[in-house]
């Protein structure tokens, strides 16, 4: 099986997919390990690709493939990565095939600069950018829409990296947290309104990193500064850290999936903590709606800590009723279409002897497509399950995303085509119930405007062309 069949298939079974992971160092003699680690600690927000790339003042290296971080890096390849600086990254595509030639960081050279750049996000007007710098003569090397970025900044290098950086990002739309490498410095950007997480900390002898989530800090026992705010440029150099403002809005737009599903739970994104926030969705749900049930159970591992909130909330058992296999990996050979329940049943296994008789409330997080859902809860239903009942820690998923997210238009979300009554009935569960944007936000200790809803409530903070799809900037006319 090629790596694409099998991405293919992992998108077929999971739920929403993961975008990117982007880590950065300035100051460190170790500087491409610490990348390696601070990517290892990434890797749930990608893992279709890896890439790393270093400089030492003069000379920039780079290594990336397709894989997981463990499987792409070795000793000898970190080895030689040679320097101070370095930005790595881990790829989830949300444009773009799924091919080497996509992998990330990637690096150019222009008017005798070396250019590495890493991207988390997704520019909604990427192919209009791409269309009219072709016409004036561009060419590009990828299909991915963090090139345009790339060919932006070269058009206004003369001016200086903080005025190219500047000028590019009136022009760029959409999510897109920014790291770059040169030879001399490591230099990292935020949209103006905040979509996707990026941190600054600081190592004890000085260094600085940068990272998407800080669960990378922890890992290599960095200290937290701050987060790179909203439209502010930071250049990292020998004279220290320097920051700008390069755009202002008046509103965040701060994506509520990193809190309900993206991010690790350890982390803290956006100014405040992933478990307590989840544990708080779930909690929330006792509010909206109580069940005479025997006890609450996760699917393993994305209702786990909504699970914890809703259980003691309710005064009720939790139990781990399901148990994942954790060693099902890359080479999982799919087996025919006739036994395709399988891929499902392979990495999840109820427990029996728990299930047997009893009323069971199962939490998740998000449902997307409700494939997998469906094949799980009959997994539960012929455990010997008496009935069972589904609650979600977040709203119907009604509208595609074009920021990040995976799921880009509306005929890959169950919830767009059917209401939750036919949810339910297609689920094959007892009760079906799903947290309310309004309980949700109040979970989150903030007004609605902090947080784009838009997969929610349709209510985009940015134009959007909802004729773009993944493969858009691929398209040959």
């Amino acid at each position: 099986m090629d790596c694409n069949s099998f991405w293919k298939i992992r998108r077929y079974f999971g739920g929403p997919r993961e975008e990117c992971g982007i880590f950065g160092v300035y100051g460190h003699e170790d500087a491409a390990k610490l990348t390696y680690f601070g990517l290892y600690a990434l890797q749930h927000r990608g893992q279709e690709s890896a890439g790393i790339v270093t400089s030492d003042g003069k000379e920039v290296c780079e290594y990336k493939a397709m894989g997981l971080v463990s499987e792409v890096f070795n000793e000898r390849n970190l080895k030689e990565l040679r320097g101070h600086i370095a930005v790595g990254h881990v790829r989830y595509s949300t444009t773009g095939s799924s091919v080497l030639q996509n992998a990330q960081p990637f690096c150019v050279n222009h008017a005798g600069c070396t250019l590495a750049v890493a991207h988390n996000g997704n520019l909604v007007n990427a192919a209009q950018i791409r269309k009219d710098l072709e016409n004036f003569g561009s060419i590009f090397q990828t299909t991915m829409d963090s090139e345009v970025i790339v060919h932006l900044l070269a058009k206004a290098w003369k001016r200086g990296i903080e005025d190219a950086i500047g000028q590019s990002m009136k022009v760029i739309k959409g999510a897109y947290s920014v790291l770059i490498l040169t030879e001399k410095a490591l230099i990292a950007f935020r949209d103006p309104l905040g979509f996707r997480p990026l941190s600054i900390g600081k190592m004890p002898n000085g260094a600085y990193v940068l990272a998407s989530e800080t669960c990378a800090f922890d890992l290599i026992q960095a200290e937290y500064i701050r987060e790179v705010e909203r439209g502010e440029i930071v250049i990292i150099d020998e004279n220290g850290l320097h920051s700008y403002t390069a755009i202002r809005a008046e509103r965040r737009a701060n994506c509520i999936f990193e809190f309900i599903y993206f991010a690790r739970p350890d982390s803290n994104i956006f100014g405040r903590n992933v478990y307590t926030f989840r544990k708080a969705l779930g909690a929330a749900l006792i509010k909206e709606v109580t069940i005479d049930a025997d006890f609450v159970m996760p699917f393993p591992d994305s209702g786990n800590y909504a699970a914890v909130g809703y259980a003691q909330a309710a005064g009720l058992p939790l139990e781990l009723a399901v148990i994942r296999n954790h060693y099902v990996g890359r080479t999982f050979i799919q087996p025919s279409q006739a036994m395709r329940d399988f891929g499902v049943r392979v990495k999840l296994n109820p427990v029996k002897e728990v299930i047997r008789g009893k009323k069971v409330i199962i939490m998740e997080d998000s449902i997307i497509r409700g494939t997998t859902s469906r094949t799980r809860i009959k997994a539960i239903r012929d455990a010997g399950a008496k009935e069972i009942y589904m609650l979600v820690s977040c709203p119907p998923t009604k509208f595609p995303c074009f920021y990040g997210i995976d799921f880009s238009t509306k005929g890959e979300l169950i919830a767009a085509k059917k209401s939750v009554e036919e949810i339910r009935e297609f689920l094959g569960l007892d009760g079906l119930h799903y947290l309310n944007i309004d309980s949700m936000v109040e979970a989150a200790g903030a007004n609605s405007e902090r947080f784009c809803l838009a997969c929610f409530n349709g209510k985009y903070p940015t134009e959007v062309d909802f004729s773009i799809g993944k493969f858009s900037l691929e398209a040959r006319t």
